[in-house]
């Protein structure tokens, strides 16, 4: 399926409010008349179809892809435009639920996974910790650092540089990172 620029004409999309239905009865018989507006039909058929649709466009297994595309940009979905079509549709539907996580680990296990198809391999140094005493030991390691490892059948230089953007979108604002990206072990076949 090859996405669309633009939004235009359908040949043989009819109206579903037809202009020379409501004109005045002095023009229901007028042949030059009902043919004016009738062009202005197949000009606004489009738009009013759109109208009509208007709550499948903001649903992204619905939508057209195009237009998926651009709900993903305007949300902010973690998307790049290379993913295939059921990968995109579903990161746009999941945005909303990762930004309420982002920065997170699991926000950014389920970002690279959305983006890849693939869980990754987090490490960290953070911890969550209490102590009932002020000045109690620092959980995690004191230098924070943020390593993803990725395993992927086939991996490229753009999937790390696309691994690199994506960590560095997803992450905690303050976590320096590293990520590498590898070939996954095969299994042998029999």
């Amino acid at each position: 399926m090859t996405a669309t620029t633009h939004r235009g004409s359908i040949d043989g999309l009819g109206s579903s409010l037809p202009i020379g239905s409501m004109l005045p009865a002095v023009f229901a018989d007028d042949d030059l008349a009902q043919r004016f507006v009738g062009g202005l039909d197949d000009v606004i058929a489009p738009i009013l179809n759109v109208l009509d649709c208007l709550d499948t466009y903001f649903d992204p297994a619905l939508t057209p892809l195009d237009f998926a595309q651009w709900l993903g940009t305007w949300i902010g979905a973690e998307t790049d435009g290379t993913e295939p079509e059921d990968r995109l549709r579903t990161a746009v539907a999941a945005a909303a639920r990762l930004h309420r996580v982002r920065g997170t680990r699991r926000g950014l296990s389920e970002a690279v996974h959305l983006a890849f198809g693939v869980e990754p391999e987090i490490t960290e140094s953070g911890g969550a910790d209490w102590n009932a005493r002020p000045l109690g030991p620092f959980p995690g390691t004191p230098r924070p650092h943020l390593h993803v490892t990725l395993r992927l059948p086939n991996p490229s230089h753009a999937d790390t540089h696309r691994l690199d953007t994506l960590v560095a979108a997803a992450r905690p604002a303050h976590m320096p990172y590293t990520v590498k990206v590898t070939a996954s072990e095969r299994t042998p076949e029999r």
